[in-house]
């Protein structure tokens, strides 16, 4: 099971957005005897406390929390008695939980053997990164499929706002970084790390629909998850659609108190209580962003902004093959050379897919071969594709690829514009004896080329339609109003 799999189950189960942070931190008053701070008193003890009250934790709070976050960095201060805590310490988290390794690794040359070392070795669920040495960096922790990875983009602490809002406050950084690190991986596999800012959270949020968020502990304690004034703008902004796809800290000083299991219950309760009235929009999040609402429903928005950041939508007047001039250009093939983008695009076919019934798939040349052999790996089915010229060598074959005349093709293309290709692609298939009923494509030009179609007796089928791009792009201001209108048929 995959680490996301994993924590929607755990939110499922224990009704909780919220993670406790497992943290044997030298500063802490929890031990009054002056032991915990490494100077005075044995090494040993101080070890052996530490293992006790986080095993007190662990128990006091499995039953309330999705995920644990480990802080690499105050296992290490305690030197090799500290990586032996550390390794005890992961025993005690019950299967069932996920675990983040809050690493905040950012050494390109190391981050193979890094990776090896927390996936493989101490077998955690996820880690943190600083990403600024680019996808080469976290390229090495993405080849773990049922792994992720939150990518630090913006803190609470007040001098990074220098590098962090660099150039403006209106064009940050930490944007750039957040729409970037979105083309590496994909919603299962990379998150990202924010810290406890409302106005902040919220544009990350309005730039990542569909991520999940780790929130940080804000260590200056300037937002009170238990103070409702604090909890509901943090909710607000950083919720997605769902009501869920963030995750929250117990804040420390619940698990300093007589009754943490007690506590962290009531914390619990309040935020599901918060969650729910979000989610029915009180209050909304033009609290933060009046142009933005996060709670209206937009399927497929992250990909959708990921297909104009790549480049696979410019403007400008461009010839279709049907000898039509657009004012704008829809370039798909630009998705192959990003692996992350191209699995959620066979992902949203595949979702179409699955409710279809066929024996084959067949892609149209050139454009969706690709797709269509990613679909074909996918759903474990087999491919085929008619040929857009007959080889005068050869066997001369009109389609290729192995099928039984009578089975059921189901036909995939990128885009509907005026469906002359996709019709042409099915009647060589008809030709062979094969039967086509559904045309499944990734755009939808809305120019009545669906009814066409049905007309000629096929479903089409499609993941987004051009008013539907059109409209996240101008929403999440990618797009001028000029430029939204050039959409317009």
């Amino acid at each position: 099971m995959n680490f996301f799999d994993k924590l929607l189950i755990a939110i499922e189960q224990q009704n909780s957005l919220l993670y406790v942070a497992l943290e044997p931190d030298p500063d802490s008053h929890l031990f009054d005897n002056g032991n915990c701070g490494g100077i005075a008193g044995d090494r040993h003890d101080i070890i052996e406390q530490w293992q006790e009250w986080l095993q007190f934790v662990i128990r006091e709070t499995a039953a309330l929390v999705c995920a644990y976050k480990l802080s690499l960095g105050f296992y290490l201060g305690l030197g090799i008695p500290g990586l032996k805590l550390l390794e005890e310490t992961l025993k005690l988290i019950p299967d069932y939980i996920p675990i983040i390794l809050d690493a905040k690794h950012s050494d390109f040359n190391s981050s193979t053997v890094f990776a090896r070392f927390i996936f493989e070795d101490l077998q955690v669920d996820a880690c943190t990164l600083t990403p600024y040495a680019g996808l080469d960096q976290v390229a090495p922790f993405l080849v773990y499929p049922d792994k992720a990875v939150f990518i630090l983009c913006a803190t609470a602490n007040p001098s990074a706002s220098i590098i962090q809002e660099y150039p403006q406050f209106d064009n940050p950084l930490y944007l750039e970084l957040v729409n970037a690190s979105q083309t590496w991986g994909t919603p299962e596999q990379l998150g990202l790390e924010v810290g406890m800012v409302p106005d902040m959270l919220a544009k990350i949020r309005q730039a990542a629909p569909e991520r999940l968020i780790l929130l940080q502990g804000d260590v200056a304690e300037e937002n009170d998850l238990t103070d409702i004034e604090d909890l509901t703008p943090i909710l607000s902004a950083g919720l997605s659609l769902n009501g869920e796809g963030l995750l929250l800290p117990v804040p420390p000083k619940l698990l300093e108190e007589e009754n943490v299991k007690q506590g962290v219950e009531e914390l619990r309760d309040q935020i599901n209580e918060e969650r729910n009235r979000v989610i029915e929009g009180n209050p909304t999040c033009d609290l933060w962003l009046p142009d933005v609402c996060f709670l209206r429903h937009q399927p497929h928005r992250d990909l959708i902004l990921q297909l104009y950041d790549i480049g696979c939508i410019t403007f400008g007047d461009h010839v279709q093959a049907s000898g039509e001039i657009f004012p704008y250009y829809i370039d798909l093939r630009r998705i192959i050379s990003t692996p992350q983008i191209f699995h959620q695009i066979v992902g949203a076919y595949g979702e179409i897919l699955e409710t279809l019934t066929f024996d084959r798939i067949a892609g149209i040349p050139y454009g969706s071969l690709p797709t269509a052999t990613g679909l074909s790996l996918r759903l474990q089915r087999p491919m085929i594709f008619p040929r857009k010229e007959v080889k005068t060598y050869g066997a001369g074959r009109l389609i290729e690829g192995h099928f039984q005349p009578g089975e059921t093709i189901v036909v995939i293309d990128d885009i509907l514009i005026t469906g002359n290709s996709v019709m042409k692609g099915a009647e060589k298939l008809k030709s062979a004896g094969l039967k086509v009923h559904d045309i499944v494509v990734l755009i939808d030009h809305e120019r009545g080329v669906k009814e066409r179609l049905k007309e000629n007796n096929y479903n089409a089928h499609a993941v987004l339609k051009l008013s539907e791009i059109a409209e996240t792009l101008y929403e999440s201001n990618r797009i001028t109003e000029e430029q939204f209108n050039l959409f317009s048929p």
